[in-house]
């Protein structure tokens, strides 16, 4: 669980001749991530497609288009079927040019429907100015010009111009139309062409571009707007027609999809591998149980003509490198696995002797250890049982772990549904979380939101049992009335009656923050010690784990004065209030020892990593960095208390001094009035459910809207708070990640059956 799937290094080594079969049944096995020759090797080469590998990609191209103009997903798929290439050279082909036959249509509609529907609104202003259209055009001796802009600056403009024999202006709010007759212009001779955007630079004015239609702008725009029902009646025709072939053909087209696919995946795994003329050699990574039976398939597949190693099972120091590597080759009962590249029946029948002599020399070898194609390192399977599979999301939002580093998935787990529950703690506010949970999960495709959902579910339900646990639902507490006789187990301190259980809360989170902590320092001292050796181990993690004991056992043993009250002694967190464990504390010599213990921690890391030295003030701030757990249960506590505080009202009682605090649900006793055994002496609130129907109603919306914002509220609060806690406090200890997805080089089929 806290480690990844072991992995190995695996070489298939064969001649060319078996090279697609041996393609062929890796492939169905789905179980090796290849790994890419990197050129190292003396007359080896990386290997070239397979034939038809660029046929099955340029039809590839065009199945994904044919997909995307049809809008096709997987929700179409239909039942699997099989693909043949007859199909895909002439049912794909059918389809392509009828799909792009309406696509084409469809576009040339839209474009003049487009072009329809800007003349509309080009030709909108006309209609204000009331002169029909093909009064503004066509003259030899005069300027004309229409559009937004100020009459009377324009006529000022005009006035006294140079070249102006004359103008006429007419106006319909901003919509203007300017008539510019030159000076020079005459009946036989026109002038020369005066622009009358030239003549009003001075004056707001912005031209339009007049139409060249006839009428009047009313019976132009009626035109237009039959024309464009025309072309939406016939667009709407094509989206029909559109529809109904992709209907038709999208099971078609994922299959095609998949097996194209499939078959250009296969064309390129040569570019992985080492070759000469007759052999190759590829490699990868696949977990160490799937070994046997990737060898077996082989073997059936192909015989002697291949042979298959296990070059080693890896594990990795922290820098990524090789740090030891079990001599698997005699446990598999083969020869020697010092050498790669070595098949047993390479060369082609039609080789010579010589040749295959050659080839024997270009075959690359080991000098006392596994010579491979790459220093890629292993990629990563995390290994989580179900429960907690959700959670590897969250892991993943900071990086997928490396293959030398522990899995933190099966911690978080573990830790933060109780950290969001303790802080939420209320029945109700646990069944919703767990109802949107189970929504997230089984109403999505997306993994990150179904792992959304588990988390959900997960937190929800310790929300729940905490809930019960603290007697509330919704923030009342009928659930302590009726399970508990009155008087839950716990509490969340809010009261004045029960604040010894904040305190213990607050004691009881930073106890928790050394425990999660001292675990994040221990794994990270057990991956130095598996990496780099036990000095390493005890001063960049022994140190701090010194250090965290050390400083706390000093806090919590009291010595020179350091523990707070409220811990020990009479009435305090651990002896009686309210806690009756009868601890009175540590003796002096316990905190002085821890003391002593810190400062040889500091020594330690000092020696080992002065850098780190800055930091060594972490082991207090960390730990109070836990705090925020038992403030935001006070907060999420206070924030449902006041919206049923306004809703119910609150009554006072009081119980040896303490005040009580009761939510008025069942009605509102009189102040004098005895209720729970004691008397009601005040109240805080009369609550607006007895203030008439008014109140009521207001009361319900208040109800309704508080709810549902502290049950938001939760999420932003509790949850990200204990995230933080995971994130930065925790995983900081021990866990970097960068690993490598494992991605076999396979295909998981969905739309097509096996041949």
């Amino acid at each position: 669980m806290l480690r990844p799937e072991r992995m190995s290094r695996v070489s298939v080594t064969g001649s060319k001749q078996v090279m697609e079969t041996v393609v062929e049944t890796v492939h169905e096995l789905r179980l090796v991530d290849l790994s890419d020759y990197d050129g190292a090797w003396d007359g080896f080469e990386p290997g070239q497609p397979a034939d038809g590998g660029d046929e099955a990609s340029e039809k590839l191209v065009t199945v994904r288009s044919l997909k995307s103009i049809l809008g096709v997903d997987e929700a179409d798929a239909g039942p699997t079927r099989l693909v043949t290439d007859e199909a895909l050279d002439e049912e794909l082909e059918d389809i392509r040019e009828e799909v792009n036959d309406l696509d084409d249509r469809r576009e040339e509609l839209k474009d003049e429907l487009r072009t329809v529907e800007e003349r509309i609104d080009s030709v909108e202003p006309f209609a204000a100015l009331g002169i029909d259209l093909d009064l503004l055009t066509g003259y030899d001796s005069v300027s004309v010009a229409v559009g937004e802009g100020d009459a009377e600056a324009i006529e000022a403009e005009l006035t006294g111009a140079d070249g102006v024999a004359a103008f006429e202006v007419f106006s319909e709010g901003d919509a203007v139309a300017v008539f510019v007759y030159p000076e020079d212009a005459s009946p036989t001779e026109p002038g020369t062409d005066l622009s009358v955007q030239d003549l009003l630079v001075g004056a707001r004015f912005q031209a339009y571009e007049i139409p060249d239609a006839e009428g009047s702008p009313e019976e132009y725009i009626s035109e237009l707007n039959h024309r464009k029902q025309q072309l939406e009646s016939k667009l709407d025709t094509v989206e029909d027609e559109l529809e109904d072939l992709r209907l038709d053909v999208a099971g078609f087209l994922l299959a095609a999809e998949e097996t194209l696919a499939i078959e250009a995946q296969k064309a390129e795994a040569p570019l992985s591998f080492a070759t000469t003329e007759n052999a190759f050699v590829a490699e990868g990574w696949l977990p160490t149980d799937e070994y046997d039976r990737l060898e077996s398939a082989l073997r059936q597949a192909v015989g002697d003509r291949v042979e298959v190693e296990e070059l080693e099972r890896a594990e990795y120091d922290d820098d990524g490198h090789v740090h030891h590597t079990e001599d698997v080759t005699e446990e598999r009962g083969g020869s020697g696995g010092a050498e790669v590249g070595s098949p047993v029946s390479t060369e082609s029948p039609e080789s010579t002797e010589s040749e295959q002599e050659q080839e024997k020399e270009k075959e690359p070898v080991a000098d006392g250890g596994s010579v491979t194609m790459g220093d890629d390192q292993p990629p990563v399977v995390q290994k989580n049982p179900g429960a907690a599979k959700p959670f590897e999301a969250l892991v993943g939002v900071i990086n997928r772990p490396k293959y030398s580093e522990f899995d933190p998935t099966v911690l978080l787990f573990l830790t933060f549904p109780a950290f969001f529950g303790f802080m939420i703690g209320d029945l109700g506010y646990g069944i919703l979380y767990v109802a949107l949970g189970y929504w997230l999960y089984s109403s999505f495709d997306s993994d990150m939101i179904r792992s959304l959902g588990g988390v959900g579910i997960w937190a929800g339900a310790f929300t729940a049992i905490f809930g019960i646990l603290y007697g509330e639902i919704f923030g009342t507490h009928m659930v302590a009335t009726y399970l508990w006789g009155g008087s839950a187990p716990i509490h969340k301190g809010l009261q004045p009656y029960h604040s010894s259980w904040a305190q213990a809360w607050l004691v009881l989170s930073l106890l928790a923050g050394v425990v999660h902590l001292a675990i994040g320092w221990i794994l990270d001292f057990i991956q130095n010690l598996q990496g780099h050796g036990l000095g390493d181990a005890i001063g960049e993690s022994g140190s701090w784990l010194l250090m965290l004991f050390g400083i706390w056992a000093w806090i919590f043993g009291g010595a020179f004065g350091s523990a707070p009250g409220l811990l020990y002694g009479s009435g305090s967190v651990f002896n009686g209030n309210p806690l009756p464990l009868g601890f009175t504390g540590f003796p002096d010599p316990v905190g002085a020892v821890g003391l002593g213990v810190f400062f040889v921690g500091l020594v330690l890391l000092v020696r080992a990593d002065p850098i780190e030295t800055v930091e060594f003030l972490n082991v207090l701030v960390n730990v109070l960095s836990y705090t925020r757990i038992a403030a935001v249960l006070l907060a999420k506590a206070a924030m449902a208390f006041v919206v049923n505080l306004l809703v119910f009202g609150v009554y006072i009682t009081m119980d040896h001094g303490d005040e009580v605090w009761h939510f008025g649900i069942g009605g509102m006793p009189e102040v004098g009035s005895m209720s729970h055994g004691h008397e009601v002496v005040g109240h805080m609130f009369g609550g607006l459910v007895h203030s008439g129907i008014a109140g009521v109603l207001a009361g319900i919306l208040i109800l309704v809207i508080g709810h549902i914002l502290v049950l938001a509220l939760g999420v932003t609060s509790a949850g990200l708070q204990g995230v933080r806690l995971e994130y930065v406090e925790f995983f900081g200890k021990f866990y970097e990640g960068g690993g490598r997805k494992y991605m076999p080089f396979g295909y998981e089929r969905e739309y097509t059956a096996e041949d």
